[in-house]
């Protein structure tokens, strides 16, 4: 029997900052593939690997393909192993995010799973870095090789975990991640611990918005608004 309730959380600026680690990983692999160094890097909030990929290539005049997009990904996932000590020095788990998840984790009924532009093997490396991973589906999540749009792996996670849009929640900090939600029905509680203050998350639809993850008691307040 499957999860009656499931919450969907994004892993960049909502659980964990790279510190600027995460850049310097994706411009290796992007050498490592291309042959050349990555001089501009195109806009990545809320936008999935596969299209950050392709973009990027084309502000280097370049033209790329799906098996150009899976060497990447691949040298990509090597480069964060290899740099797996750096990240957990630059980097940190974002203020509450361990407790959060522990306290969803005790909520009857409910599974989380992750919904990423990242591609699955990255999104894994960096929860397990900080310790975020334990409670996680990971079989049941939308990932940055799924599909080009954030709205399709919403409705990849939902389709893998067997839960309805009433009975999911999502939790991101961009725009872009909240419309994903939106578009699939499914209710949206926004962290303004990225690049987005919370008046941009309310406009894009958000029905609720946390300065950050650190107030646990009012995150679990938010959740019981979705009935498993």
């Amino acid at each position: 029997m499957g999860p009656s309730r499931i919450v969907l959380w994004d892993i960049d600026h909502t659980l964990i900052d790279t510190r600027g680690v995460g850049r310097e990983l994706s411009a290796m692999a992007f050498e490592r593939v291309t042959g050349r160094p990555m001089e501009r890097q195109a806009a990545i909030d809320g936008i999935t690997e596969a299209v950050i990929f392709r973009e990027t290539a084309k502000l280097h005049g370049l033209r790329t393909d799906r098996r150009d997009f899976e060497r990447f990904a691949h040298a990509l996932t090597e480069a964060h192993v290899q740099r797996v000590a750096e990240l957990r020095e630059r980097g940190h788990a974002l203020p509450g995010a361990a407790a959060a998840l522990d306290a969803v984790a005790s909520l009857p009924g409910t599974e989380q799973t992750v919904v990423s532009g990242n591609v699955r093997a990255v999104a894994e490396v960096k929860l397990r870095t900080f310790g975020l991973d334990r409670h996680i589906r990971w079989e049941c999540g939308g990932y940055g090789e799924d599909a080009d749009e954030r709205p399709a792996l919403v409705r990849l996670a939902l389709e893998r975990s067997g839960v309805t849009a009433a009975d999911a929640v999502l939790l991101d900090d961009t725009p872009a991640g909240v419309r994903a939600g939106v578009a699939n029905g499914v209710r949206v509680i926004a962290v303004a611990t990225g690049r987005s203050n919370e008046a941009a998350l309310r406009d894009a639809g958000a029905g609720a918005v946390l300065p950050d993850l650190v107030d646990t008691d009012l995150l679990l307040k938010h959740l019981a608004d979705v009935k498993g």
